[in-house]
C-alpha cells in the first residue's frame, strides 16, 4: 500500500491511510492503537524526524462506501461510482453507490442524467466552469486576495487573513463586513474565531454545533482548547434563533 502525508492547515501534517473492513454500520469508526502505529511506524521509514504517539494532536476516520464489484478486497475494489435507478413499487429511486468527493460534481451531472426523463426540463451539464460561493478570483489570485482584504480590515494579522480567504474566498469581505478593530467581531473564542464569523457559519452554512464550527466548517478544533469548544457549544446553544431566522 501507499500512505500520503499532506500539508495540512499551515502547521501540520495529515498521515494516512489505511484501509480495513467495517461490517457493522452501527459502530462508530475510529482509527484504533494498531491504526496509528502502522502509519506512524510506515512514516518513520522515510521521515528524518522520528514520529511518536505523542506528535499526534488529531485522528479522525470514516467508512468509504464500496460499490462491490467482485474484488477479493476493499483495497483491490473500484473506486468508481456507479448509479442505479429502482423503479420497482411506485416512485423511481436513484442509488449511488462509491465515488469520491473529488469527483462530486461530475457525479452529479450523472446522477442528473440518470433521472432526467423523471423530470422534464432540466438543465444540462453546467457546473464544470461554475465557481463554488466566493471561488470567483483567479487561481493564482489568493495571495493579492489575502492583500486586499488586510488593506481593508488592517487589524487581521497575515495568519487570519489567509485563514478566511482560504474559507470564504471573497466572502471573506462579507464576513469581515465593516468592522473597524476586532471588538467589532464580538465575542473571542479563539485560534480567529469570533461571534460575528460564527453567526455567519449558522446563517449561511448551517452550522448548529461547536462540532460543526471547529470540525465540519473548519479544523479550528486543531487550535482551539476542550473548554474554548465547549463555550462556544453553550453560546451557540443559547443563540439558534440565529440559524432559525436564516431557515425562515
Amino acid at each position: 500500500r501507499i500512505i500520503f502525508a499532506i500539508p495540512y492547515e499551515t502547521d501540520f501534517t495529515l498521515i494516512g491511510t489505511t484501509d480495513a473492513d467495517h461490517d457493522d454500520p452501527a459502530r462508530q469508526p475510529v482509527c484504533t492503537p494498531q491504526e496509528q502505529s502502522y502509519l506512524l511506524d510506515f512514516a518513520n521509514r522515510y521521515f528524518k524526524q522520528t514520529l511518536t504517539d505523542a506528535d499526534v494532536v488529531w485522528t479522525y476516520s470514516g467508512v468509504r462506501p464500496l460499490y462491490d464489484d467482485g474484488a477479493s478486497s476493499a483495497t483491490a475494489a473500484t473506486r468508481d461510482y456507479t448509479l442505479k435507478v429502482d423503479k420497482t413499487g411506485g416512485a423511481p429511486v436513484l442509488n449511488v453507490f462509491g465515488g469520491k468527493i473529488t469527483t462530486y460534481r461530475r457525479l452529479a451531472e450523472a446522477a442528473l442524467e440518470k433521472v432526467a426523463a423523471e423530470f422534464p426540463g432540466l438543465p444540462g451539464d453546467w457546473t464544470a466552469g461554475v465557481p463554488l460561493p466566493g471561488g470567483d478570483f483567479p487561481v493564482d489570485g489568493v495571495n493579492d486576495l489575502v492583500n486586499r482584504l488586510r488593506a481593508q480590515v488592517p487589524f487581521l494579522t497575515e495568519f487570519w487573513a489567509r485563514r478566511l480567504v482560504r474559507a470564504y474566498g471573497t466572502e471573506a469581505f462579507d464576513v469581515i463586513a465593516d468592522a473597524r478593530d476586532a471588538a467589532d467581531l464580538g465575542r473571542d473564542f479563539g485560534a480567529t474565531l469570533t461571534e460575528r464569523e460564527v453567526c455567519w457559519l449558522m446563517r449561511h452554512e448551517y452550522a448548529r454545533s461547536a462540532e460543526d464550527v471547529v470540525w465540519r466548517r473548519s479544523k479550528l478544533g486543531l487550535r482551539m482548547t476542550a473548554d474554548q469548544i465547549a463555550a462556544l457549544d453553550g453560546w451557540m446553544r443559547t443563540h439558534r434563533h440565529i440559524s432559525s431566522a436564516a431557515a425562515e
